[in-house]
């Protein structure tokens, strides 16, 4: 499972011109699935996620999670994060998970997130998306789980 997060100051989703998530100060969080993911990853990565301390405290330290600020989430489900690159210029996406299960996982994530954090939008699952941000920092943080 693979989760980049942008550290943001706005953000929305559009699909079909129509905004179907939007949040101010808080985190764009696009999140590849593969096969091999689980319940279990999904739960490492969200506490990982949650509790990530990169907004600045009064001395200007990255030092609080998004709870202290009262930050949002915006979950953007994004198959291309395990794009095989190896051979040629098209990338492949076979290491992406299968949509079905991809779907499922996405809203477990959502699901456990809302737990955690009060304004939780999101994008829709397979649509043509149209994400726009300003990345506050810039601040992008990589999690993959093979790596947590």
């Amino acid at each position: 499972m693979r989760f980049i997060i942008q550290r943001v100051s706005e953000s929305h989703v559009k699909v079909d011109s129509e905004i179907v998530g939007q949040i101010d100060k808080g985190f764009l969080v696009l999140i590849g699935v593969c096969d091999s993911d689980n319940k279990e990853i999904a739960d490492k990565m969200i506490k990982k996620l949650v509790g990530m301390r990169i907004f600045e405290d009064e001395n200007g330290k990255t030092n609080l999670s998004l709870d202290k600020v009262g930050g949002s989430l915006l979950l953007v489900s994004q198959f291309t994060l395990y794009a095989d690159c190896k051979k040629g210029n098209r990338p492949g996406f076979t290491r992406a998970g299968d949509p079905v299960f991809a779907e499922e996982m996405f809203e477990y994530i959502i699901s456990e997130c809302r737990k955690k954090v009060p304004v939780v939008q999101t994008g829709i699952f397979g649509a043509e998306m149209k994400v726009s941000l300003i990345n506050d920092g810039p601040f992008t943080i990589i999690l993959d789980s093979d790596e947590l």
